[in-house]
């Protein structure tokens, strides 16, 4: 059986993916796996890395914000040039099922594949469904989702093809050893993990930086800040400026390859709240502070994050509210009670999904014609 998996442009549509993926081929070794992506997105390293082949197309969204523009047409462009690429891709590769995970790129493959009728599924991550995941649900075979809520902004949402699944996580999360990668990360020590984003994130990253300097330095504890690739020379000799260089409790990375371990030896993680992260923070059982992205489709990562906080299971700092000062605070009150971190790790366990790629495989395996 062959499989053609398309997702990419943020670490949030591409470790889903990949967590797919390794699932299947762990469960089937007669299944083959490939991916379509973008030359530009992280799925460029995060793919090869895991051991994929991927094929590459040249895409682009839309901003919606500006309907005239030269990257608007750009992207009508490449909307129909990538179309003609997709089939290229479909003809060659010859999959029995196509699964898209996200991102502008999954639009032409999937709905490509739909056309030659190969049987397509789409993974929607989050509570609100995007314009892309709405477009390609009409035609998919099934729609797995993350949220129950998802359902009311599907016409058809009730129907059976719409399936509650959860988002998927990588194995590593669930093997993790909380006690052992604390001893290696942070010995004797509280530690804190700030992420910005695959992307990048120049809010969040000039942010953390300045409460490394007005907080974190002093402090007995172990801060870990991920600046994502875009931009880390620039935030890297922001960090040096500062002085915050010397410190042995502070850490600057591009990126983390093995971020599970840092996870969970964290007291408190930073973070966007894409889908996917707060899957990954359920299951490991950790209090974060959730800074939605304001640059997202429907404000859907807001909406995201409204759920966990609604349940005493993360707190919220809207990025129009970022400051050193006002995380220092939120940060403070959350260590000021000793029950509050622990409360907050089991209120957002409850959110995990554990039988996520099972429900998975089960529903691509009974797609195969």
């Amino acid at each position: 059986m062959r499989v053609l998996i398309s997702g990419g442009g943020t670490g949030g549509h591409v470790n889903p993916a990949i967590a797919i993926a390794n699932y299947l081929c762990d469960k089937n070794k007669n299944i083959q796996i490939a991916f379509a992506g973008t030359e530009k997105g992280i799925e460029n390293k995060l793919v090869p890395k895991a051991g994929y082949k991927i094929y590459y197309l040249k895409v682009r969204g839309f901003n919606r914000k500006k309907k005239i523009s030269f990257a608007n047409i750009d992207a009508a462009v490449k909307a129909f040039t990538s179309r003609v690429a997709a089939k290229k891709i479909i003809k060659n590769y010859n999959p029995d099922v196509v699964v898209g995970t996200g991102g502008y790129v999954s639009w032409p493959v999937l709905s490509v594949a739909a056309k030659l009728k190969i049987p397509t599924v789409i993974l929607e991550e989050n509570a609100f469904p995007g314009v892309t995941t709405k477009a390609l649900a009409k035609t998919a075979d099934k729609v797995m989702i993350s949220f129950e809520e998802s359902r009311k902004y599907f016409k058809d949402g009730m129907s059976d093809k719409y399936i509650y699944t959860g988002t998927p996580v990588k194995s590593e999360f669930f093997n993790v050893n909380h006690k052992d990668e604390k001893k290696e990360l942070s010995p004797g020590r509280p530690m804190i993990i700030s992420v910005g984003g695959s992307g990048g994130a120049e809010k969040i990253n000039e942010v953390l930086i300045d409460f490394m300097d007005k907080y974190s330095k002093n402090k007995n504890i172990t801060h870990y800040h991920v600046t994502g690739p875009r931009g880390f020379k620039e935030y890297g000799n922001l960090f040096r400026s500062k002085g915050l260089g010397v410190y042995s409790n502070l850490y600057l990375n591009e990126y983390i390859y093995d971020i599970h371990k840092y996870y969970a030896a964290a007291d408190i993680i930073i973070c966007r709240s894409g889908a996917a992260t707060l899957n990954e923070l359920a299951v490991v059982k950790k209090t974060a502070i959730l800074i939605p992205s304001p640059n997202v489709a429907e404000n859907h990562q807001y909406k995201n994050a409204e759920v966990l906080e609604k349940h005493n299971a993360a707190v919220i700092i809207e990025e129009k509210d970022l400051t050193a000062e006002s995380l220092i605070k939120k940060v403070e009150e959350l260590t000021s009670d000793p029950f509050k971190l622990p409360n907050m790790g089991r209120n957002i366990s409850r959110f995990a999904s554990y039988d996520t790629l099972d429900k998975i495989y089960e529903i691509i395996m009974g797609l195969k014609k």
